[in-house]
């Protein structure tokens, strides 16, 4: 039975502090204390928490600090994003997870169907299918890692379970493969307002950039790992470090073929005093700029992505094989490819205003 004991506080009242011992073979393998304003509450929790702690596994669970789901979370983040090197999505996506009620829950008494209300909660509230259901893909791996890395009985099932039943509920799937590219009308006028940008010396110079992503297809955090000592000017070739793998990205350095008018544009860029990067720029910083221009103009739904799905649609209207396309693109599944090759040639396209030349073959 729990000891309670009286103590005199300094402001002249008594406290009651209900101390929990628990021996085994003479050894006390667990102490815990909690001070109540009144003898009978201090009674009351004391003989409510040795109840609790009868069940099996709950003293062992008690030494391992806290559960709550945010709180495994934030451990997650903390451990592991300094040296996984994660694409800015999960990043963005474990830290909304915070804000959420579901972050407030006991990870050890998590269930699929609390899992499911939460998804059912963010479809309701506007989230899209893909994103409600990249919320259970990042809960299963935090639950997974607690479980195998830090020994936390989680029940890793519930992510599971809940996947599945919302996948055959309908309230999410995978994310729709995004087929928007820019208009001409839309790359003039993107063109001509990075243009006058660039003139007032703007720290990151939009207006290469943004014709270098289309024409190298290449993401704008792969335009900001571009080293010049890759390139090889006899073969118009380059390296992507650490290029985009769902397992093994780190190491996985793959060479691409510039087109002539990426190539053109990379020889353009001035170089920095001890900068080995041809675009020694901050991607995030790239997209937001982007983005920004986009809201300014009008234009509706474009992505700095999308210039990549242009550059590469050019490519097959040009002629180019599925495989002569990978080798631009890097695209590692030919399949993801195919659906380029059936488009209608869409007449006019806009190029680079500032290369002569700007629309020869690859």
């Amino acid at each position: 039975m729990a000891q309670i004991k009286a103590r005199k506080r300094k402001d002249g009242s008594v406290g009651y502090t209900a101390v929990i011992r628990i021996k085994r073979h003479g050894a006390i393998i667990h102490q815990e204390s909690r001070t109540f304003s009144r003898h009978a509450l201090a009674e009351s929790w004391g003989k409510q928490r040795e109840v609790e702690l009868e069940a099996p596994g709950a003293i062992e669970r008690s030494k391992m600090g806290p559960t709550q789901l945010r709180k495994l979370i934030e451990r997650y983040i903390e451990e592991f994003a300094p040296v996984s090197n994660w694409q800015r999505t999960k990043g963005a996506d474990l830290k909304r997870l915070l804000r959420e009620e579901i972050a407030d829950e006991d990870a050890l008494t998590l269930t699929s169907q609390r899992l499911i209300m939460h998804v059912r909660d963010r479809r309701a509230a506007g989230a899209g299918p893909a994103t409600a259901g990249n919320d259970l893909i990042w809960i299963g791996v935090v639950l997974r890692t607690a479980a195998a890395v830090w020994e936390i009985p989680v029940p890793i099932h519930a992510a599971r379970e809940a996947r599945a039943a919302c996948t055959q509920l309908r309230i999410i799937s995978k994310a729709k493969q995004r087929t928007r590219t820019p208009t001409y009308e839309e790359l003039e006028a993107l063109d001509a307002y990075f243009a006058r940008q660039d003139d007032t010396r703007a720290r990151i110079p939009m207006r290469p950039i943004m014709w270098f992503a289309l024409y190298s297809t290449r993401r704008e955090s792969e335009i900001t790992r571009l080293l010049w000592s890759d390139n090889d000017s006899d073969r118009l070739t380059g390296i992507v470090r650490d290029a985009k793998h769902p397992k093994s990205k780190i190491g996985n350095h793959r060479n691409f073929r510039y087109t002539h008018q990426a190539w053109e544009i990379a020889k353009m860029q001035p170089k920095v005093m001890g900068e080995e990067r041809i675009f020694p720029y901050s991607a995030t910083s790239i997209c937001t700029r982007f983005t920004r221009a986009c809201h300014m103009l009008g234009i509706e739904d474009l992505h700095f992505h999308d210039l990549r799905h242009e550059g590469t649609t050019r490519l097959f209207e040009l002629g180019l094989t599925i495989p002569e396309v990978a080798a631009h693109t890097l695209h590692d599944s030919w399949a993801v490819l195919k659906r380029y090759t059936h488009l209608v040639k869409r007449g006019r396209v806009l190029d680079a205003p500032f290369l002569s030349g700007s629309a020869a073959t690859p």
